[in-house]
């Protein structure tokens, strides 16, 4: 799966990120949005703009696609980003699963 071929949600939470945009960073997730980074547990909107605060925007990060698969349910998508900034710096995969063009889960690890 390729840069062009990734789910809009995904590509909005790539683009919004490298941009610095926290609004449309929050806007790729549903209302209800769980995100898990590492245990770290966040709900809703609120919980998506806290993460981003000091996780995520708020620490200059910038996402570079590795690589971008379909992952076992309708929906879920395992994505490898390579994370820089001035907060975690490194590749990892991330754990998507999308609900009605939006990002409903995200857990990192």
């Amino acid at each position: 799966m390729t840069e062009n071929h990734l789910p809009a949600a995904i590509q909005n939470f790539i683009e919004a990120t490298n941009r610095g945009d926290s609004d449309a960073f929050v806007a790729a997730f549903t209302e209800d949005a769980y995100l898990n980074d590492w245990g770290r547990e966040f709900h809703g909107h609120q919980g998506v703009r806290a993460w981003n605060r000091t996780d995520n925007i708020g620490v200059r990060s910038h996402f570079e696609l590795v690589s971008a698969e379909p992952g076992t349910t309708p929906g879920s998508y395992t994505v490898t980003l390579t994370v820089t900034g001035d907060g975690f710096n490194g590749t990892g995969p991330m754990n998507f699963e999308l609900r009605d063009g939006r990002i409903a889960s995200l857990r990192i690890s």
